[in-house]
């Protein structure tokens, strides 16, 4: 009795893993299939909140639209895509959700709360970065 309980649930864990994988690997290629090549202006509660693009081999570059640039990667984690950045090398996930009015992201705040960023889709605003900041 114990062995087959103990092979029954080998199989269905086995079969959870296997049936699991071909999801995230669909999420990071609808992800970069949207994403690749283009720079994607995105709202919070209306408003211009940043700007990203997305080069080849999964790198961006992130704006919060003041001039300044931080270069960063993305990489598929348990169906979320997560960010790390050059300033900020902690992962930063997010659910996504690519449908009729573009791509909007959302992560989870410390407070318990949710951020929730939506693709701006007709934007005529450029993503300007300025050379690196030299004092005196």
């Amino acid at each position: 009795m114990f062995s087959y309980s103990l092979s029954r649930t080998a199989l269905v864990l086995g079969l959870a893993l296997l049936s699991a994988a071909p999801l995230s690997a669909n999420d990071a290629e609808e992800f970069n299939s949207y994403t690749q090549g283009r720079t994607i202006h995105f709202s919070w509660e209306g408003q211009a909140y940043g700007a990203e693009r997305y080069l080849p081999g999964q790198r961006v570059i992130w704006s919060f639209l003041d001039g300044r640039c931080v270069n960063g990667e993305w990489f598929m984690e348990a169906g979320d895509i997560c960010f790390v950045y050059e300033d900020r090398p902690e992962p930063q996930c997010w659910r996504f959700d690519i449908g009729d009015s573009g791509l909007s992201v959302s992560i989870a705040r410390d407070d318990g709360s949710v951020l929730t960023l939506r693709e701006r889709l007709s934007v005529r605003d450029e993503m300007v970065c300025l050379g690196p900041e030299v004092g005196v």
